[in-house]
This record gives C-alpha cells, structure tokens and sequence, in this order.
C-alpha cells in the first residue's frame, strides 16, 4: 500500500516522500521549516494530485520528471529522474492514484 513517509531532516526541518506500492519513491517534498508545515505539504499533494493541470512536465538533459504544484502555485513534490518521457508519464500516473488515499507514516 502506498504511503506518505513524514519526517526529519539531518538540519532539524521537515519533509515528506510518497511511496509506491512497491516501496520506491515516487515524490520527494521540499524541506519545511516546521512539522505542521510539512503535513499541509501531504494535505495539499492528496488534493492536487488527481488533477493532471496541476503537474509539470520537464526534462534535465536527456532524463524527464515532473513537479506536483498546489493551488498557490508552490511546489507541492518533485519526482525522480526518468530515462524517458514514458517513464515519467507512468510516474504522473501512480502519483494520481495513490497520493489521494495514502496513509501517512510519521517517522519523526
């Protein structure tokens, strides 16, 4: 089952990292000074991820990923670097899917 991993950083701030069913990563948080503030980054990633408007699709060279961004416009989550578009798309997908009714893993 999928799920949100919560916790602290090595400088004593917050962040959060989406698991796929499989385990692996599919979303990385940026860092929140606050534990409060890392868990309206869940809140916000379980209601944005379902609308397709709400990623951005970009490529790094030759690998593609994509950022999740919220209804302000911050960034909400940024995927990992994939070898194809394909393979991004797929992760856009799992993140879609799961995000909304993952359970969250407070490791803080």
């Amino acid at each position: 089952m999928a799920y949100f991993a919560l916790k602290r950083t090595s400088n004593q701030q917050f962040m959060f990292n989406l698991h796929a069913d499989n385990g692996e990563i599919i979303l990385t948080s940026e860092t929140y000074v606050s534990k409060q503030g890392a868990q309206g980054g869940i809140t916000s990633a379980k209601t944005n991820a379902p609308n397709d408007s709400r990623y951005d699709r970009r490529t790094s060279g030759s690998q593609s990923y994509f950022v999740l961004r919220g209804t302000n416009n911050e960034v909400v989550g940024t995927s990992e670097r994939y070898t194809s578009k394909q393979a991004m798309e797929n992760g856009v997908s799992a993140v879609k899917k799961e995000a909304p009714t993952a359970a969250v893993s407070d490791l803080t």
